[in-house]
């Protein structure tokens, strides 16, 4: 990589002065928001007058009041659901990840999921509230009923996964551009499910709460963050090293190095139990060597190679006379045969 690459390189990577911090204005924020989400959650129990603005909204049916939107919105739900928006924003930040040669942007985006899922999914199965679909009772807010529409996790999910592009930018041009596309994209999903009738309208306004407020808290967890990815990235940096080294050439064996670890006789060649169990000592006799002996690191001397002697050749000798060993009562081959003589009878008769 050249040099200019390098730096712009590193004028992309964020710098601790660049990583948001939890402001007194971010903090006051953070407040405000837990006010209203407070407050959303107990004008539902109380079944206050929010409660009545969300029959009036479900009875009215907007989904058959404007059924030519019904189709487009259906599928611009999409941009809430969890699946989809996480893939598609995992790829971006993949992209942002290899260019500034950090994990950050895939640990914020994971953080910020992980938080998600804690406390909207809590408060989901807590409240157990049952959505428009499936209500009950006229005029009841529908909760402890073992329903799970109470915050809405579309409007959430939609808050967060768009509003991480928003915390991440690194310019306040790209910043004030993603947070605009970012409320946007959650006004419209939140939207689309009071027109679908799949939540009610308080639904939705705990969702933009319990969104925002993953996103303002995500400042606590930067040093954990920080932490995470040094000690992955001096990871992956081991593991290139290691594999680089695993992948390298093997260099030739000096000559006395293969020497030195070689055994100089028979008995040493059964094993290194004894080198082991027997500190290396000096041979007897190794000073009255010949001088061209070279001394190698476990003590004994290296001599240089020398010309093998070859055995001289000769042909083979056939031994003279007979091989089997003299038998007192067996006639030599080499006498002349005599007269046969039997029992009872001369050699004539």
């Amino acid at each position: 990589m050249r040099t200019n690459d390098k730096l712009a390189l590193q004028d992309e990577r964020p710098t601790d002065r660049d990583l948001p911090r939890m402001s007194r204005t971010r903090l006051w924020l953070f407040g405000s928001t837990l006010t209203a989400y407070t407050a959303i959650v107990v004008a539902v129990l109380t079944t206050s007058w929010l409660v009545t603005f969300d029959w009036q909204i479900m009875l009215f049916r907007p989904y058959k009041q404007w059924p030519d939107l019904h189709a487009f919105l259906d599928a611009f739900v999409v941009l809430g659901q969890r699946g989809p928006t996480a893939v598609a924003v995992a790829a971006w930040l993949g992209w942002r990840t290899w260019q500034q040669r950090s994990l950050r942007p895939m640990l914020v985006l994971g953080t910020s999921l992980l938080l998600l899922n804690i406390t909207v999914g809590a408060a989901k199965i807590g409240m157990g509230r049952l959505g428009p679909h499936y209500a009950t009772t006229v005029g009841s807010a529908e909760m402890f009923a073992g329903g799970d529409i109470f915050p809405s996790g579309h409007t959430a999910n939609a808050v967060v996964t768009w509003g991480v592009l928003a915390y991440l930018a690194t310019t306040k041009h790209a910043r004030r551009l993603s947070s605009v596309i970012a409320a946007l994209a959650a006004l419209g999903v939140g939207m689309t499910t009071i027109y679908l009738g799949t939540h009610w309208l308080s639904d939705v306004l705990l969702g933009w709460a319990a969104g925002l407020l993953v996103l303002l808290a995500l400042p606590w967890f930067e040093p954990a963050m920080a932490r995470a990815n040094a000690w992955l990235m001096a990871m992956i940096q081991r593991l290139r090293e290691s594999s680089s080294l695993a992948s390298a050439p093997l260099s030739p064996v000096p000559a006395i190095a293969l020497a030195a670890s070689l055994p100089m006789d028979g008995n040493r060649g059964e094993g290194h139990e004894q080198d082991q169990e027997q500190p290396a000592r000096e041979p007897v006799g190794v000073s009255n060597r010949s001088a061209g002996a070279s001394r190698v690191p476990d003590g004994w001397p290296h001599h240089p190679p020398r010309p093998h002697t070859t055995r001289s050749e000769r042909s083979p000798v056939t031994p003279t006379g007979s091989r089997r060993p003299p038998h007192s009562d067996r006639t030599p081959r080499s006498a002349p045969l005599g007269p046969v003589t039997g029992r009872g009878r001369t050699a004539g008769g």
